[in-house]
């Protein structure tokens, strides 16, 4: 068992929630409700003041019910094509839109990550960082967007894809790491958490 103490995901996201039971985290969700608009631009930017934001929201939270001894991982992941930052389809024309930029081409996945740890006692610390992976893509024909969207997979998927899901069928290759366009670079995290919590060690959950 992970000996970090409390871990307190702030995502209903159930492919985050399996990157952490992956690694063997034992921990509990608390989704965020805090907004999603930005004035940021560049998409490491967009992903870490989104995943400050969520962190933050959970923390003032926790801090109005007085808990103490925990550490909340708020996580934000956005698709970067050409400068344009991708985040989910309002519907299935902007899903069709968003797949028909992505398809023979190479883009860049972005994931924010922010840690807020409040130990017994000490003043609560945040550490905020951001994973890039590049993902290429085989071209897809306008029938094959339109079949893949009819099965609202992309729907709530940042730049409308799940590279875990259908769309497997047309990742031509990726450079970085995999975790991190699924929802939460775990490998890049758990380093994170060992800095900050000497001593942690991972093993099998119990």
């Amino acid at each position: 068992m992970n000996r970090i103490g409390r871990v307190i995901l702030a995502s209903a996201s159930p492919r985050r929630k399996e990157l952490l039971e992956q690694i063997g985290i034992t921990y509990e969700t608390m989704p965020s409700g805090a907004g999603e608009d930005t004035e940021k631009e560049l998409p490491e930017d967009v992903v870490c003041e989104l995943s400050f934001r969520k962190a933050s929201d959970i923390h003032a939270k926790l801090e109005e019910q007085k808990e103490d001894g925990y550490t909340v991982i708020g996580a934000d992941t956005v698709v970067s094509f050409q400068g344009m930052v991708m985040g989910k389809p309002r519907d299935e024309e902007d899903a069709r839109r968003m797949l028909g930029l992505l398809q023979g081409n190479v883009h860049q996945v972005y994931t924010g990550v922010t840690l807020c740890m409040k130990k017994q006692g000490k003043p609560v610390r945040f550490r905020t960082f951001y994973e890039k992976t590049d993902v290429s893509m085989y071209p897809m024909s306008e029938e094959e967007i339109s079949a893949y969207v009819a099965t609202g997979e992309p729907m709530d998927k940042a730049g409308a894809y799940a590279v875990q899901g259908g769309c497997a069928a047309y990742i031509k290759g990726i450079c970085g790491d995999y975790n991190n366009v699924v929802g939460l670079p775990v490998g890049r995290l758990w380093q994170e958490l060992k800095l900050e919590n000497s001593g942690c060690t991972l093993g099998t959950k119990g």
